[in-house]
Formats: structure tokens, C-alpha cells, sequence
């Protein structure tokens, strides 16, 4: 189940750099931390669906990727996005 409109539209606000801001790295790693968590949670309740777990393991793949590519090239905006969004790395 996809994100719906508006929490995505809050999630890009909250993340941009600037107003027209929606496909910094900042913006792309909150999305997929979003879906993330949802996908998280769907699987604790359906413990069977490995469709859903492959997908879950892409998108934590591609975060990883995007999180890879803000450390090395802009330590501060890395640091300081996964203080905001709780990521542990």
C-alpha cells in the first residue's frame, strides 16, 4: 500500500531544501523511511508475505545507497538527517 498524497506532500515539506524541493537526498531517504516503517509494520502482522519482505529489503538497499552518497559528499546534511529521522547507522 503506497503512501497516501497528503502524507507524502507532509513529508516532503518537512524534508526540502528549499520550496520546490522534492528530489534532494534529504526528501528521497525520508520517503523511503517512511515506506519503511510502514512495510515494518505491515509485515509484523503478516509474518508470510515474502513479496512484501523483498520489497522491504530493496527499499532499505536504495536508502542505504542514498544515505552512502550524502555521507560522502556532505557530512553535516548526513548527520544531521539521521538525527531527525532516527535512523542508526
Amino acid at each position: 500500500m503506497p503512501l497516501s498524497v497528503a502524507r507524502k506532500r507532509e513529508i516532503i515539506q518537512a524534508n526540502a531544501r528549499s520550496a520546490n524541493d522534492s528530489g534532494s537526498p534529504e526528501v528521497q531517504i525520508a520517503l523511503l523511511s517512511a515506506r519503511i516503517e510502514q512495510l515494518t509494520s505491515h509485515l509484523g502482522s503478516h509474518a508470510k508475505d515474502h513479496h512484501s519482505r523483498r520489497g522491504l529489503l530493496k527499499l532499505v538497499g536504495q536508502r542505504r545507497r542514498l544515505l552512502d552518497y550524502l555521507h560522502s559528499r556532505d557530512f553535516a546534511r548526513y548527520k544531521g538527517l539521521i538525527e531527525k529521522l532516527g535512523i542508526r547507522r
